[in-house]
């Protein structure tokens, strides 16, 4: 909305800033940074009041997440969406339906996730959404939001994966590219979800990625930036930066409160809206196979899930001590603060790898 004031800068010069989208990302962080702060423990006040015994603990777990982390309270997404919302209308360009679109998939994944939370906090039980219905009503949303940017980009271009490293290798898809593109979305959605499982380890992550995805997005939606590092121009997708910012705001401001010990978890809620953002938004920047590099992490959990129970079926044995890959480690002993720092640590690595593509070519 405030986007619009850049109209009246002839009359008032100072509204013409609203013009850069580098001053609107900063204000959506820190809009969001600020909500989360303000409403952040009435938030967590009322899902406390409300959920009673907080977020069921899997017997199955670590034994230590019984005594240390039973009675929190879940659904924290809600936070985060909340913050990432108000600052997103608050400064993007509304015309832009880029917007739109990856904020829409933001918030029905989160959708299906608050539903997941909420039968799992009123059953006091882990059978929450079934996981095939799951499944589809997230590749629906993913398959919609795929439809509508292809149908925005400039075909053949918009129906192809572009490979890193390289200046104009691309490999065309055709239609099936829609189909592709909702699998990276869910895949990312779910990948992220696996990954929150400790006080503080997917916030840290989700942050990195986004403020890299935010690069990628003002990098690909700027027509001179991408003929000076040999990219392929997206118009329209700088836009994303500002989603971006909002998602790294939010996430500060509610790992205020889920730093060890958390107050609060973030629940499926936003994980899996999350991850369904960075995957929405690395396919409308035409970055697919960078968010695997990028979100490497959550790659690597959601693997160690998948060897896990095929190892199981197929040999009887486990490869890990426990699944996702965070809790193998707190079986060999590591810290809960020390995974997450490790993981942290993990994170800007492979961050800074997934940037590095886009000089590298």
């Amino acid at each position: 909305m405030l986007y619009w004031l850049a109209d009246f800068s002839g009359t008032i010069s100072v509204f013409n800033v609203f013009r850069y989208l580098t001053v609107r990302t900063g204000g959506s962080m820190m809009t969001a940074l600020v909500f989360v702060f303000l409403f952040g423990p009435w938030i967590i006040d009322h899902l406390r009041l409300r959920q009673g015994k907080g977020q069921p603990i899997r017997e199955d777990g670590p034994q230590s997440h019984l005594t240390t982390k039973r009675g929190t309270p879940t659904m924290g997404g809600l936070m985060i969406l909340s913050g990432v919302t108000v600052a997103t209308v608050l400064w993007a360009n509304p015309s832009n339906p880029y917007v739109w679109i990856v904020l829409g998939v933001t918030l029905c994944f989160g959708l299906i996730g608050f539903y997941d939370d909420y039968l799992k906090v009123t059953r006091q039980s882990h059978g929450g959404f079934a996981g095939q219905l799951r499944l589809i009503i997230e590749a629906a949303v993913a398959l919609g939001a795929c439809w509508a940017l292809v149908s925005l980009g400039r075909l053949p271009f918009a129906t192809s994966l572009t490979i890193p490293f390289f200046k104009e290798l691309v490999i065309n898809f055709g239609w099936f590219f829609v189909i592709l593109g909702a699998f990276i979305i869910v895949g990312a959605g779910n990948a992220v979800n696996l990954t929150d499982g400790l006080d503080g380890l997917a916030i840290g992550p989700v942050m990195i990625a986004a403020g890299c995805f935010g690069i990628f997005a003002y990098v690909v939606g700027n027509a001179v930036l991408t003929d000076y590092l040999q990219l392929h121009f997206v118009s329209g997708t700088g836009e994303l930066a500002i989603l971006c910012g909002a998602v790294i705001g939010a996430g500060l401001g509610f790992l205020w409160f889920n730093a060890p010990p958390a107050s609060i978890f973030m629940g499926d809620t936003g994980s899996l809206a999350l991850g369904g953002m960075l995957g929405a938004v690395a396919v409308a920047t035409k970055h697919e196979i960078e968010l695997a590099i990028v979100g490497g992490l959550f790659v690597l959990e959601a693997v160690s899930v998948i060897v896990q129970v095929v190892s199981f079926k197929l040999t009887g044995k486990r490869v890990f001590r426990m699944a996702p890959l965070h809790h193998h480690f707190e079986q060999k002993g590591w810290t809960e603060p020390q995974i997450v720092i490790r993981f942290w640590i993990i994170s800007i690595v492979l961050a800074l790898a997934g940037l590095a593509t886009l000089k590298l070519r």
